[in-house]
């Protein structure tokens, strides 16, 4: 059976995020999965959905172990899953985690508050059982995102702007999604599968140095920082991609046991 990969897609995105990955990358005797989670952008359920659920949902994904990416909210995801499922986590992958101790800015509120945007949820899904919501949801589709700000007619603002990620996603998804950001992290130090932790040296969400501490009780972390903002996906694609294949080789995860 082949190694499986499983990349998870962050806050407001969904399985496009890793177009340029499967593009790239020379793990050509891998399965590469990546899902749309459940909520994922450009999907118009407004069901419940959080950490339980995804994680649920990804187990139900693998027939064996796998190496768990993921991007963000993406990373937090791939965290709670190897806490509940270690059996299936043969390894994790960390593009920008979100840590709530260390989330700054405008996000730094969801640490003390993420009880607003659940509370506003819950509302909200009110008004949709009884049938008041939006009928359009845009499909998004980052491939194209991507392409057009390498060709200079979009800016990283884009991939930060709210409005723009509400078109894509219903309400109450969304304020779902964004309050798991700020869900406190498991235990971290029963998590013993290999991690690799890749931060962003320009971030303006989390805090670096507090980012580090705060995932330091990973017994077998390895942290990598990169030359971006936060869209490491998509503003270091060849150096994400290299690094995550030389750290596969090194940690012996595409060998048979």
């Amino acid at each position: 059976m082949k190694p499986t990969i499983v990349f998870l897609h962050g806050l407001a995105s969904n399985g496009t995020r890793w177009w340029d990955f499967v593009a790239r990358t020379r793990l050509t005797g891998w399965r590469i999965l990546r899902p749309n989670l459940r909520g994922a952008a450009g999907a118009s359920d407004r069901g419940r959905i959080g950490m339980r659920q995804w994680c649920e949902d990804l187990a139900q994904l693998l027939d064996g172990p796998a190496v768990i990416a993921g991007h963000c909210l993406g990373a937090n995801i791939a965290l709670n899953f190897a806490v509940r499922h270690p059996q299936l986590a043969a390894g994790l992958v960390l593009i920008e985690p979100m840590p709530p101790r260390a989330l700054t800015g405008k996000l730094g509120f969801l640490r003390h508050f993420r009880f607003v945007p659940l509370a506003i949820a819950w509302l909200v899904r009110g008004l949709n059982a009884l049938g008041l919501y939006r009928r359009r949801i845009e499909p998004m589709d980052l491939e194209a995102l991507d392409k057009s700000l390498r060709a200079g007619t979009t800016d990283l603002a884009r991939y930060a702007s709210l409005f723009a990620d509400l078109r894509s996603l219903p309400t109450a998804t969304y304020l779902q999604a964004l309050a798991a950001v700020g869900d406190p992290l498991p235990d971290l130090s029963r998590i013993t599968c290999p991690v690799l932790v890749l931060t962003s040296k320009n971030t303006t969400m989390t805090d670096l140095a507090r980012a580090r501490t705060e995932l330091a009780p990973l017994p077998a972390a390895e942290f990598v920082q990169l030359d971006a903002e936060h869209w490491i996906p998509t503003e270091q694609p060849e150096a994400m991609c290299r690094t995550i294949e030389d750290w596969i080789s090194r940690k012996g995860l595409g060998k048979a046991p």
